[in-house]
C-alpha cells in the first residue's frame, strides 16, 4: 500500500503505509509500531510521537490543514 498522510481537524496525522520510516532529531531512522498509526500534533502526548488521545482533553484546535 502506498503510504497516506491525512489530517484530522483537532486531531493527529494519520499515517498508512506498508514502507514507512521515522527518522528522529539524530538522523536514526526507526520502524513505526505496524502500517497504521497517529502522530501527535498537539504536542501533549506522553507517546511522543504517537497520539494517545490526549488532545481530545487538552481541548486542541487545528484545520484538517496540514
Amino acid at each position: 500500500m502506498p503510504t497516506k498522510i491525512t489530517a484530522r481537524t483537532n486531531g493527529p496525522l494519520l499515517v498508512e503505509g506498508d514502507d514507512v520510516t521515522i527518522v528522529d532529531q539524530n538522523g536514526k531512522p526507526f520502524t513505526p509500531p505496524g502500517p497504521k498509526f497517529a502522530l501527535c500534533r498537539c504536542g501533549d502526548s506522553a507517546n511522543k510521537p504517537f497520539c494517545d488521545g490526549t488532545h481530545s482533553k487538552n481541548g486542541f484546535s487545528c484545520p484538517a490543514q496540514p
